[in-house]
């Protein structure tokens, strides 16, 4: 999915690191293997200790349906001590205890001594009447204890005069209700989601009223995001008076999200796992689209081939909906309507991923729908494709994607003269607004369980090992874009794939989607 426009820079310090002797190869195999024997990620404040997180104490699980799979309804999908599909206890807890560890070091410069974390998840939200979207649940939350409800809370609360991040986790979830379970389907409870999470505890929803009422005290910074509430009913039911309360105090409430992200920026080996086979599922559905091409189709169809093949590769869903954009259509960056058709001697653009298991993929192909490139479109998917491989070769600790994008724009403007799109006489400002109009947008964006993963991160933070991004260069010339030479009127060109960083270089997790001209009509004329 395109990134953003580039924006103005803010600085931060990520508080994160990823274990530097972790030696990630450069195959899905190798990937797999490595990733059994790596560490997960730990915060800057962990460096001169270790953590020492003991395995979560097992809880028997209710032998019922709950809320979500369990190992024990869904065996074929969890292993006895994952909360979800390759994600542990063990790893959940680690998470809640490296965010409170940077709480406690935010918290030394206010002076409170006790600290209540609390992440609200989504709500469900209904496409009309009582007819419900599929829910997806707040990252950030899913993220600190994998429950995947609605109308939840987790609280991470301090012990007062511990030392470091003692904390206790508690979760407060939906009542157990027949009637309500007849037509939504079950709920976990608070004996569910004791067994399924790890936490230490857990209470129905409506029991957060109680807890409240204690961190309004003076001495308790509290940590929550009331600039952007994710779910608004239960902010106005529990959470409205006490910020109205902590709003005419000194000790005033702290926002956690940048916290959150800043530990999300850098992956685990679990989740590279994740997102290395969301890469791969992605890969082969454009494979297999590729190939059902023919003269004329519908954009509608190549949308719904896509969406099955990802499905039917083990995916939950589309990571979005997906650019399906014909000919001049592929000059609309976030083109979504998908009702067209695709002519003979046209290019398709395909900008989509998946989701599996809470982790995405996002990328993007073009390529001729009747299998063979014209001219000029091969002129001008070529430049596209040298200045992707020169991005990604960059992808190393260290760099920043700012600095990629400004490398990008210098390619691209390269690219343009020698095509003799952009005069190679002009100035360089004047040929760098040049690049920046026929690729309106940055080179890419961090990657995880959402697409545009991390927002509050900058791109000037630079690489570490274990961070996932995209590169996606693109030239877009529409139609009407009368500077341009008439032949590569109306073309269009992004690729973009997913790549993670170590220390040893770029690994292209979607790698296995072919790019390459010859490869690429290969494939479409398979059709």
């Amino acid at each position: 999915m395109t990134p953003s426009p580039p924006q103005k820079k803010r600085f931060i310090c990520t508080k994160t690191y990823f274990n530097s002797k972790t030696m990630f190869a450069r195959t899905v195999r190798q990937i797999s293997g490595v990733a059994r024997n790596s560490r997960m990620q730990g915060c800057a404040a962990c460096l001169r200790r270790q953590f020492g997180i003991k395995p979560v104490e097992h809880k028997r699980f209710p032998l019922r349906y709950l809320g979500q799979p369990s190992p024990f309804t869904h065996p074929h999908l969890l292993k006895a001590d994952e909360v979800t599909p390759g994600l542990t206890q063990t790893e959940y807890a680690l998470r809640r205890h490296k965010l409170m560890s940077l709480v406690r070091q935010k918290a030394e410069t206010l002076g409170s001594s006790e600290q209540a974390v609390i992440v609200l998840s989504n709500p469900t939200y209904y496409m009309t009447n009582d007819i419900p979207f599929p829910f997806h649940q707040n990252t950030n939350f899913l993220y600190l204890c994998g429950f995947q409800e609605p109308d939840s809370i987790l609280l991470l609360h301090s012990h007062p005069g511990s030392s470091l991040a003692s904390h206790r986790a508690v979760l407060f979830v939906p009542r157990r209700d027949r009637s309500r379970e007849l037509w939504d389907g079950p709920r976990s409870g608070v004996d569910g989601a004791v067994a399924l999470t790890g936490v230490e505890e857990a209470h129905n929803t409506e029991d957060f009223r109680n807890y409240v009422q204690k961190f309004k005290e003076e001495g308790c910074t509290v940590w929550y995001d009331q600039e952007s509430v994710a779910h608004p009913k239960l902010h106005q039911d529990y959470l409205e008076p006490l910020v109205r309360v902590k709003s005419s105090s000194e000790n005033r409430i702290q926002p956690v999200r940048t916290l959150i992200q800043s530990l999300r920026l850098v992956k685990s080996a679990a989740e590279v796992r994740l997102l290395t086979t969301a890469a791969g599922i992605t890969s082969e559905a454009f494979i297999n689209t590729m190939a059902s091409s023919k003269v004329p189709v519908e954009e509608s169809y190549l949308y719904a081939k896509f969406d099955f093949e990802c499905r039917a590769g083990g995916a939950d869903f589309l990571a979005y909906p997906p650019v399906v954009a014909g000919g001049n259509r592929s000059n609309v960056l976030h083109y979504v309507k998908n009702n067209q058709t695709i002519k003979d001697g046209e290019m398709v653009l395909l900008d989509g991923g998946c989701e599996y298991f809470g982790y995405v993929s996002d990328v993007t192909r073009t390529w001729p729908i009747n299998g063979r490139f014209t001219g000029p479109q091969s002129e001008l998917y070529q430049a596209v494709l040298d200045v992707q491989k020169s991005c990604l070769s960059l992808c190393m600790p260290g760099i920043t994607l700012d600095g990629i994008y400004a490398y990008m724009l210098a390619l691209i403007s390269k690219k343009l003269s020698e095509l003799g799109i952009a005069n190679a006489g002009s100035k360089q400002l004047d040929v760098y607004k040049g690049a920046r109009k026929l690729c309106p947008h940055h080179v890419g964006h961090y990657l995880g369980m959402d697409v545009h993963d991390t927002p509050d991160m900058p791109r000037s933070v630079p690489l570490q090992p274990g961070m996932v991004l995209t590169i996606e260069p693109g030239i877009y010339i529409p139609e009407d874009e009368m500077s341009v030479p008439q032949k590569f009127r109306g073309l269009g060109v992004r690729i973009e794939d997913d790549v993670l960083v170590t220390e040893e270089g770029p690994v292209v997790l979607s790698a296995s989607c072919p790019k390459e001209l010859l490869d690429i009509q290969e494939i479409c004329l398979r059709s």
